[in-house]
């Protein structure tokens, strides 16, 4: 996409949408999703939210040319109350507690850590990436969530009622401003203060979720501005290695996939002992064909691999669902 023309849609959406306060000029930009109440009521004289699915999706076809395809298998986003209660208080940028003590986890979304108490604002996950001027990325996650929720009422929305290992709730949080309803999980993927986790759970739910992400990137707000979040290129062996043992996205051309006992290697080097590599269990298999991704139809296409960074020769990323790998150009 042109520059300029990347401009006038950020232009336009920071116009049109403005809820809690954000990153970029004061201001959170929700997306607007009226059918899936993910987000709330424009400001008077906004741009319509029609209109701003009409601006967006250029950029949004452009940035994921597989959508459709990919997704075919996709069933609806059902989700319904799993419970309900007024926010207390906010721990992170995902995790806030009820006035009756029960603690909430936002599924679905990787959020920065906050800072350790001796560790200075900003300080970098990777040394290889300087840290932007600004605020810390988990502490404005955590601004963030608690302007939308703290001492609000919230429906919290899920598949089912379950719990994680500590206990927690694990569901989206609802909340209204001005009589309209906002999905806590989608607002802070648009504003780019998370992103997409490698496994977000409902099958169903991912389109949303990754068209909630793409508001952001398209804008580089939050995250998608700094360059220590943003995609890591796959020939760049460097700057892998510092990522190691952390979430991480990579982006790069699928030279060759291969098979070897029970594992399919999607390489993106010639050498396969070196190069950063994505390995897919044979057993798995099936849940990318189904997803309509096929892994040996991925050669020689663009793809973007989110995931941990681990190192057994060369870094690679073990993808276990369909949901880590988006295909950003055809061959």
């Amino acid at each position: 996409m042109h520059p300029a023309a990347r401009a006038r849609i950020a232009g336009r959406i920071s116009a049109g949408f403005c809820w809690i306060s954000c990153r970029r000029r004061g201001s959170l930009m929700p997306h607007a999703r009226r059918g899936a109440t993910w987000i709330a009521r424009p400001p008077l004289g906004a741009l319509p939210a029609t209109a701003l699915f009409a601006v967006l999706a250029p950029a949004l076809a452009v940035a994921a040319p597989d959508t459709r395809r990919a997704n075919s298998a996709s069933t609806t986003c059902t989700l319904e109350t799993v419970a309900s209660g007024t926010v207390a208080s906010v721990i992170d940028g995902r995790t806030f507690v009820l006035e009756d003590g029960r603690e909430v986890r936002l599924p679905a979304i990787e959020i920065p850590p906050l800072p350790e108490p001796s560790q200075t604002a900003g300080a970098a996950p990777a040394a290889t990436d300087p840290a932007p001027a600004g605020p810390d990325p988990g502490e404005a996650a955590a601004d963030a969530l608690k302007s939308l929720l703290a001492g609000r009422p919230v429906s919290l929305r899920a598949s089912k009622l379950v719990t994680d290992r500590y206990g927690r709730i694990v569901a989206d949080a609802l909340a209204s401003r001005d009589g309209y309803p906002g999905s806590a999980q989608k607002t802070l993927l648009s504003q780019g203060l998370a992103r997409l986790a490698a496994l977000p759970g409902e099958a169903g739910c991912l389109a949303e979720l990754r068209t909630a992400e793409r508001v952001g990137r398209a804008a580089k707000l939050g995250l998608w501005g700094d360059p220590r979040y943003i995609a890591k290129p796959a020939e760049n062996l460097a700057q892998l290695a510092a990522e190691r043992g952390r979430f991480t996205l990579v982006e790069g051309k699928v030279v060759s996939v291969r098979e070897s006992g029970g594992t399919i290697y999607v390489n993106f080097g010639r050498r396969w002992s070196e190069d950063f590599t994505v390995t897919i269990l044979k057993r798995n298999e099936r849940q990318f064909i189904e997803a309509g991704l096929r892994p040996s139809g991925l050669s020689g296409r663009r793809v973007m691999v989110r995931g941990w960074i681990e190192e057994r020769g060369g870094p690679w990323i073990e993808a276990m669902g369909p949901e880590q790998i988006e295909i950003i150009a055809e061959k």
